[in-house]
């Protein structure tokens, strides 16, 4: 199942995409009209009883993507997880995750604008592999770790690499900086989250490829490794890390622009897609 938030009607909703055409979720199952309920195990098992359901529908294309955030969800972010990534920085192996943390402002949904500020213009791509947590939990095991995944999602860890530079927080958390989407595919749909290919394009050409199998540090190692400092809610978010070929890392850089178009494209999930605008 795809699972999305959505406005369409002047209100913001949880909807569930069927082909090309969105359900809203409390047509289908009331109880589930947040996207932190249908993401829990019970929520999705419901949902997954209502498929063949004839319901009203909208087409994809009518409504607006939405960031697909629960309430309350925190978004923690991998830095130096692909040792290709690693090698053209010029750095050695991290010894443990490297996690940051960006803001729910930070990002924006599907084809909304990510925004290169006024003060700065070396906009950088990263795009990655997001899980999203469906089952709560604290100090996880490693073996437990992909139990409570609810689902996973492309995300766009849009950085301002001169502000990075001296502070990771700043240049990481930028208003719109990033992306998340287009949806959250249910984890019963990627039973191996290693086998998938990630992609990510500026204006057509292709500038990251890799296969999560790459992950220095696995899925089930992030989720365990930040569990024990944070416990972890349903609709948390933790992005998994950029492979090679960031723009800053070219010669010459290459920077995102405004007219550009941004896109992080992850086998068995989607596209997820952004134009670049100024402030």
């Amino acid at each position: 199942m795809k699972l999305v938030r959505y406005w369409h009607d002047n209100a913001a909703r949880t909807g569930l995409v069927r082909d090309d055409q969105v359900v809203d979720v409390a047509t289908l199952a009331p109880a589930l009209e947040s996207l932190g309920a249908a993401l829990t195990v019970d929520g999705r098992g419901v949902l997954a009883n209502t498929l063949g359901a004839s319901v009203a529908a909208v087409p994809l294309a009518a409504v607006t993507l939405l960031p697909p955030l629960a309430a309350g969800a925190r978004l923690f972010c991998i830095g130096l997880n692909y040792k290709t990534h690693v090698e053209e920085t010029g750095r050695d192996l991290p010894a443990q995750p490297s996690v940051f943390i960006r803001t729910a402002e930070s990002v924006v949904g599907a084809n909304a604008s990510m925004i290169r500020p006024a003060v700065s213009e070396h906009f950088d791509f990263e795009g990655e592999l997001a899980v999203v947590i469906g089952t709560p939990g604290h100090r996880i095991t490693e073996a437990a770790s992909l139990t409570h995944v609810g689902g996973y999602t492309c995300f766009n860890d849009g950085s301002l690499r001169d502000f990075q530079k001296f502070s990771v927080t700043a240049g990481k958390n930028f208003d719109a900086s990033g992306a998340i989407g287009p949806w959250i595919v249910t984890a019963d749909e990627i039973p191996d989250p290693t086998r998938l290919v990630l992609t990510t394009r500026l204006n057509g050409t292709e500038v990251q490829k890799s296969g999560t199998d790459m992950l220095i540090y696995p899925l089930p190692r992030l989720i365990s490794y930040i569990s024990q400092f944070a416990a972890l809610r349903v609709g948390d978010v933790i992005a998994t890390g950029t492979p090679a070929g960031v723009g800053a890392r070219r010669t010459p850089p290459l920077w995102m622009r405004p007219g550009d178009v941004i896109e992080v494209d992850i086998s068995g999930i989607g596209v997820l897609r952004n134009p670049i605008a100024a402030a």
